[in-house]
């Protein structure tokens, strides 16, 4: 029998070299992947949109709930080590925190609900972003309660501060970093007579009102004799955009 070829015989002593080589590149690449990942996911849970809001919600109430804790503890070792200015500066903080918003409120108020209209509404050649409620809508109401001397103010429960920002994220509305959907429930701390009268006296409240009645979006204004706001658990840092060194 003649010699097999020198072609099959390269290829049956490289097989095992070539073999060596995947799994060596193998485990680097798995290594490289435990480094950057650092014990976690690479890839988020979903590749949608929604389902990255709901993992940067997540992260947000846990950072929220670790920043309140440490609010407190701050506070508790202030108290216990504190001299005489240090009580007179405590004193001063807590009187400040029912203005910023950090501490609960309670009292009558008013509640406005905001919603899209139902499905079935259909104006031909008509801009659906009509139908839907936008930023502007709710900060209408906000703004309004606010003029209207309240003294606490939140949305979907969350309390409202000044640095607050409501932004537009698809069909959602983000507020701190977590998503909401419709429909919207604004609460406010104050005397009702001035609340509802402000809201009346509100341009940017009328036009909803218009739009309300003209395409069926959701609105309701009530009176609410006790009302419940939270103290502001988020942070109260500044941030600010900065220019690119070139």
């Amino acid at each position: 029998m003649g010699r097999p070829a020198r072609g099959a015989r390269r290829h049956g002593r490289s097989f095992p070299v070539a073999a060596v080589a995947i799994f060596a590149l193998s485990g680097l690449l798995f290594a490289t992947a435990a480094v950057n990942a650092r014990g976690s996911d690479l890839r988020p849970a979903g590749g949608d949109v929604r389902s990255l809001l709901e993992s940067r919600a997540d992260r947000v109430n846990a950072q929220r709930s670790e920043a309140g804790d440490l609010r407190r503890e701050i506070e508790e070792i202030s108290a216990e080590a504190g001299d005489g200015r240090t009580d007179d500066t405590l004193d001063e903080i807590e009187d400040l925190d029912a203005v910023t918003g950090l501490k609960p409120a309670t009292g009558e108020g008013v509640r406005v609900t905001l919603e899209d209209a139902p499905r079935r509404v259909e104006v031909p050649g008509l801009d659906p972003n009509y139908l839907v409620v936008h930023q502007q809508d709710i900060q209408a109401y906000v703004n309004a309660l606010w003029a209207g001397g309240a003294r606490a103010v939140t949305l979907q429960g969350q309390r409202l501060i000044s640095t607050t920002g409501i932004r537009c994220v698809g069909n959602t509305v983000v507020l701190d970093g977590i998503p909401y959907s419709p429909p919207y429930v604004i609460e406010a701390v104050g005397e009702q007579w001035s609340l509802l009268a402000a809201i009346e006296d509100s341009p940017e409240a009328n036009v909803y009102r218009d739009y309300a009645d003209r395409y069926e979006l959701g609105l309701d204004v009530e009176r609410v004799p006790l009302v419940r706001a939270p103290g502001y658990q988020g942070t109260v840092d500044l941030t600010h955009a900065r220019a690119i060194k070139p």
